[in-house]
C-alpha cells in the first residue's frame, strides 16, 4: 500500500508514533480505502475511461442512492393508508399535531421539534385539528391521515440514502455501503415504524444525518477551515440540534460526536508543531458549531413551541401562573384581584419546575399522623382552595371589618376550602421523604393550636419592590412553620397508591433560600370586597419558560415507571431487544383490523448484535499479536478500526446501555436507533473480514448476505405491509415463542 493511501482511514498525521492520531492526508479525501482489496481492480477498470464499468463506477455515487431511494419510499409508503384507524402511539402524537392546529398549550415529556413536524402535517394535509386521535378510533373522512403518515414516512425514506452515504464516507468499500444500505431499507421494523404518525422516523433520519455528517467532516480533517470544512461542522451541529429537539435520545448521538470532539482536540494540543493561534481557532470552531448551534436549535423549537401554543389547552398547569396567565382563554389570574387580603380565597401554586397546586383531600394518612392528606396536584378542582385567616393570636376574621393586606412576615393560617381543616405540620417524619416533617391538615376554624401558623416570606415580586403587599401571580413567597422552622416544600417525590401518586408535600428542614420547590405564588384569588386585577399585565421570561418547561419535561420521564398493579403486555425488556426475543403488536389482533406488528429482519438483528462480539473479538486478537512483537496493521488499519468501527461500538453503548440502568418503562422501539450503530459494526467486520478473499469469494459472501436480507424482508412483509383477516394464517412466522404474530 502506498504511504498516501494509507493515512486516509481516519485522518491522521503520518510518522512513527501509531499511537497519535490527529489529521487525515488530504490526498485521500475522496478516494477508497487502502485496505480494500478491490481498489486495485477498480483502479484499472477507472483507467479505461471509454468503458462501460468506468462511467458505471463515476455516477455510482449517483445512481445508488437514487435507486435506494425509490425502493426506500416503496417499503415505507406502499399502501400506507390501507388501515383507516388510529394506531399504537399514533393516538398520542396525532392529537400533539391538533393542539398545534388549535394553538392549545399541551404538556409532554419529548421536546416539540417532531411533535411540531406532525402540526405541519395536518396543516399541509388540509386537517383542522378537530379530531382527538382516540386509538382504535376510525379516521373520518375530513382527516387525511395518509398524506401525513406519507410526510412522516419521508423521513424514515430518507434514511437509506443517508447510510449509503455515511457508509462510504467511512471508507467502507462499495459493496459494504450496498449492504449497509440494505439492511436499513429492509429491516422491517424501521419500514413498519415509518409508516405512522409516530415521532422515531424523524429520529432515526436526524440520527443519521448526524451521523453522515461527522463522517463527513472527519474526511476533511486535513481541509481545515475551509468552506467545506466549516460547511460540514455547521451542518453537524444543526443535526446534532434536530435529533435533540425531536427526543431527548438525541444526547446520545450527541455524546459519541462530543467524545470524538474531545479526542481529536487532546490530539491536536498534543501537536506542538500547532500554533497555539490555531489550536485556540479549533477549539472555538468546535465550541460555535458543535455547542451554540445545536443549543440555538434547541431553544429555537421551544420558542417556536411557545410563539404557537398561545390558548390555553390541557398542559396549562405545568407552566408558571405567570406564564399561564398569558394565555388566551385561561381562567389563571382571570378577574383576581391584585393584591392578598385576610378572608381571601386562593390556589397556591408551587414554583418548582414541574410544580403543582396545594391540594388536600378527605382521605388520611395510612400511617404517621394518619390526619387528613396534603398533597400537590396539578389538576384544577375546588380542594385546590384555601382561605387566607388570622392566626390564633388575632381575632377571628370578621367579613365585616376593614380590609387587612398580608405581606412579608406575617403570621397567617391557611384554610382548606372544602374540608375547614387548617394546613398544619409537627415533628412526625414525612411520609417518603423522611428527613422532613409531615405536612397534614388538621382540627378546623376553631380546633388547633400554633402549629397551624405559617411565616409568610417573600422571595421576590417581578411587579413591585414593595414586600408589605403580596400580589396575585407576581409575588413569589414561601411559608415558614412558626414553630418549627421549616419550609412548605413539594418536591418532585410522588406519594404511593394510596395517595393517588400525587406530589409529596412536607416541610422541609434547614432548607435554602433558593430552593425552588419552597417557592409560592398565588394562581388564582378571589375576594369580593377587591377590585378585579390585570392578569396579562406582566410576562414570563422566555429563559425561565424554557428551563421551566424542560426540568418539567424530565420529571414526568422519570416518572414514566412499570406500575405493578398493571400489567403492559406492550412492554419489553432492554435484553429482548438485541436477540429479536420479542415483538410489538401496534394495534388490536381481531380479524377485522388490519394488523401492523414490530419485529426487526431476523438477519439485520442477529447478524448485528453478533458482530459486536466479533469486533470486540478482532481487537482483542490484534492486540494479543501486537504484544507478541507481531505487525499486522499498517497506521491506516489502526485508525480505520478505531474512526470506523470503534466509534460506532461506543453509539451502540451509549445508545443501549440507558435504558439498562433507567427504570422507565420500556418498549422494542427504544433499540431502534442503537440498531442503527450495530447496522453500521456489522458492516465494518464484513468489509474487513472480506478483505482477504478473493473478488470473486467476497461476492459470493455479499451476495448471499443480500439474498438472505431482501429474502427475509419478504418473507416478513406481511407485518410491515399489514395483516388482514385472521393472523393464524402466518403461524409460521413466530420462529420464537416471544412473537406473537399469530396468537
Amino acid at each position: 500500500m502506498a504511504d498516501t493511501n494509507d493515512a486516509f482511514a481516519s485522518g491522521v498525521n503520518q510518522g512513527n508514533d501509531v499511537r497519535r492520531r490527529n489529521v487525515a492526508n488530504t490526498t485521500r479525501i475522496n478516494n477508497s480505502v487502502a485496505h480494500n482489496p478491490g481498489t486495485e481492480d477498480e483502479e484499472k477498470r477507472a483507467s479505461k475511461p471509454n468503458s462501460f464499468l468506468a462511467v458505471l463506477e463515476e455516477w455510482e455515487p449517483v445512481i445508488a442512492p437514487i435507486l435506494l431511494t425509490a425502493l426506500s419510499i416503496f417499503t415505507r409508503m406502499y399502501r400506507i393508508g390501507r388501515s383507516n384507524i388510529v394506531t399504537w402511539d399514533e393516538a398520542h402524537f396525532g392529537k400533539f399535531g391538533s393542539h398545534y392546529l388549535k394553538r392549545e398549550f399541551y404538556f409532554d415529556v419529548h421536546p416539540p421539534l417532531g411533535k411540531m413536524l406532525v402540526g405541519l402535517s395536518g396543516y399541509l394535509a388540509g386537517y383542522n385539528g378537530s379530531f382527538e386521535f382516540k386509538s382504535g378510533e376510525t379516521y373520518p373522512e375530513d382527516v387525511n391521515y395518509t398524506f401525513m403518515r406519507v410526510f412522516n414516512a419521508a423521513f424514515g425514506a430518507a434514511c437509506v440514502p443517508l447510510a449509503y452515504y455515511t457508509a462510504r464516507d467511512l471508507n467502507f468499500r462499495r459493496a459494504t455501503a450496498w449492504l449497509i444500505s440494505f439492511m436499513v431499507l429492509f429491516e422491517n421494523s424501521y419500514a413498519a415504524i415509518s409508516r405512522f404518525i409516530l415521532l422515531d422516523s424523524m429520529l432515526l433520519c436526524f440520527t443519521f444525518t448526524t451521523m453522515m455528517c461527522w463522517a463527513r467532516f472527519h474526511r476533511l480533517q486535513n481541509a481545515s477551515f475551509s468552506i467545506e470544512w466549516f460547511a460540514w461542522l455547521f451542518l453537524t451541529g444543526l443535526s446534532i440540534g434536530c435529533v435533540c429537539s425531536v427526543k431527548w435520545v438525541g444526547f446520545f448521538c450527541t455524546a459519541v460526536v462530543g467524545l470524538y470532539t474531545v479526542e481529536d482536540l487532546w490530539n491536536k494540543f498534543g501537536d506542538l508543531k500547532m500554533p497555539k493561534a490555531t489550536l485556540a481557532s479549533h477549539l472555538l470552531a468546535r465550541v460555535f458549531g458543535l455547542i451554540v448551534i445545536p443549543l440555538l436549535v434547541y431553544m429555537f423549537s421551544f420558542y417556536l413551541h411557545f410563539l404557537v401554543l398561545s390558548n390555553s389547552g390541557p398542559g396549562d398547569a405545568q407552566m408558571s401562573s405567570l406564564f399561564q396567565a398569558n394565555l388566551k382563554g385561561t381562567e389563571v389570574g382571570k378577574d383576581s384581584p391584585l393584591e392578598i387580603a385576610i378572608g381571601s380565597r386562593v390556589t397556591l401554586k408551587n414554583m418548582g419546575y414541574g410544580g403543582g397546586l396545594l391540594h388536600s383531600h378527605v382521605q388520611t394518612y395510612p400511617e404517621g399522623s394518619t390526619q387528613q392528606q396534603v398533597t400537590c396536584y396539578h389538576h384544577k378542582d375546588a380542594n385546590n382552595d384555601w382561605f387566607i385567616y388570622p392566626n390564633r393570636y388575632e381575632p377571628e376574621f370578621d367579613p365585616e371589618a376593614p380590609l387587612k393586606f398580608i405581606g412579608d412576615g406575617d403570621i397567617v393560617r391557611l384554610v382548606h376550602g372544602q374540608t375547614g381543616r387548617n394546613l398544619h405540620s409537627h415533628t412526625v417524619s414525612a411520609p417518603v421523604t423522611k428527613s422532613h416533617y409531615e405536612v397534614s391538615c388538621y382540627g378546623n376554624t376553631t380546633i388547633g393550636d400554633e402549629k397551624d401558623h405559617w411565616v409568610v416570606e417573600v422571595v421576590e415580586d417581578v411587579a413591585s419592590k414593595d414586600r408589605s403587599r403580596i400580589r396575585t401571580l407576581t409575588t413569589s413567597l414561601r411559608f415558614r412553620h412558626a414553630s418549627l422552622g421549616c419550609y412548605l416544600r413539594a418536591g418532585n417525590v410522588n406519594l404511593p397508591q394510596w395517595g393517588f401518586k400525587q406530589i409529596e408535600t412536607t416541610c422541609a428542614k434547614d432548607s435554602k433560600k433558593g430552593d425552588v420547590y419552597t417557592h409560592w405564588n398565588v394562581e388564582s384569588h378571589i375576594n369580593d370586597k377587591l377590585p378585579a386585577g390585570d392578569p396579562g399585565a406582566y410576562k414570563s421570561p422566555f429563559w425561565k419558560d424554557f428551563i421551566h418547561l424542560n426540568v418539567a419535561m424530565m420529571t414526568s420521564n422519570n416518572a414514566l415507571v412499570p406500575d405493578p398493579d398493571k400489567q403492559d403486555d406492550l412492554a419489553s425488556k432492554f435484553w429482548q431487544w438485541p436477540i429479536l426475543n420479542v415483538g410489538l403488536r401496534m394495534c388490536s389482533w381481531d380479524d377485522n383490523t388490519v394488523k401492523y406488528y414490530l419485529l426487526g429482519n431476523p438477519l439485520v438483528y442477529w447478524g448485528s448484535t453478533a458482530s459486536l462480539g466479533v469486533f470486540g473479538g478482532l481487537v482483542l486478537w490484534y492486540l494479543i499479536r501486537w504484544q507478541r512483537g507481531y505487525k499486522d496493521l499498517s497506521q491506516a488499519d489502526i485508525d480505520h478500526f478505531h474512526y470506523s468501527g470503534l466509534y460506532l461500538v461506543i453509539g451502540w453503548v451509549l445508545h443501549y446501555l440507558p435504558f439498562i440502568v433507567m427504570a422507565r418503562v420500556t418498549y422494542v422501539h427504544h433499540y431502534y436507533p442503537a440498531l442503527y450503530f450495530a447496522i453500521l459494526v456489522f458492516g465494518f467486520c464484513v468489509d474487513w473480514l472480506v478483505k482477504s478473499l478473493r473478488t470473486g469469494s467476497a461476492w459470493v459472501v455479499y451476495g448471499v448476505l443480500y439474498a438472505a436480507t431482501i429474502g427475509l424482508f419478504v418473507y416478513f412483509r406481511v407485518i410491515v405491509f399489514g395483516i388482514e383477516g385472521p393472523s393464524q394464517q402466518w403461524s409460521h412466522l413466530n420462529w420464537l415463542s416471544g412473537w406473537r404474530i399469530s396468537n
